[in-house]
């Protein structure tokens, strides 16, 4: 199984993920750059019809972004530029490109806590014990006869 029906790999996640982020960027950009002024000028059916579809499609990317962010175990920075991509036109095309570099070139790294949630450590790391100020240190010479 593969392509858009395979539900189970980061490859099918990415490959739902760019078929909507290209149809959602079209949609925006015809939107912005075509609607909008038409809408203005006083001719307001173009925004009418495609705006609600391009709501729908966009409903449906951010589902398939947040899927896909989870399996690559994207940062929330990473998630919100995906996320943010709907919003600003052309932007869904230079978010698409990173996110599928970063994914294709296997960059991916494992989420975890930021250390300041993190029980187990601090985010200085372990302390150590500090030394004694009158004790020299191990295999140094002391000169304080």
């Amino acid at each position: 199984m593969s392509g858009l029906t395979d539900f189970t790999t980061l490859d099918g996640a990415l490959l739902r993920y760019r078929l909507l982020a290209y149809t959602v960027g079209v949609g925006l950009a015809i939107l912005v750059f075509v609607g909008i002024p038409l809408q203005v000028a006083g001719y307001p059916q173009l925004v009418q019809i495609l705006g609600p579809i391009h709501g729908v499609f966009y409903i449906v990317y951010l589902l398939l972004a947040l899927d896909l962010a989870r399996r690559a175990r994207f940062s929330l920075a990473e998630m919100a530029a995906m996320v943010g991509a709907g919003f600003v036109p052309v932007l869904a095309f230079v978010i698409e490109r990173r996110v599928t570099r970063q994914v294709r070139s296997g960059d991916i790294t494992p989420w975890q806590l930021p250390a300041w949630l993190r029980r187990d450590q601090s985010p200085a790391g372990p302390a150590t014990p500090a030394a004694s100020p009158t004790a020299p240190a191990p295999g140094a010479h002391d000169d304080r006869r």
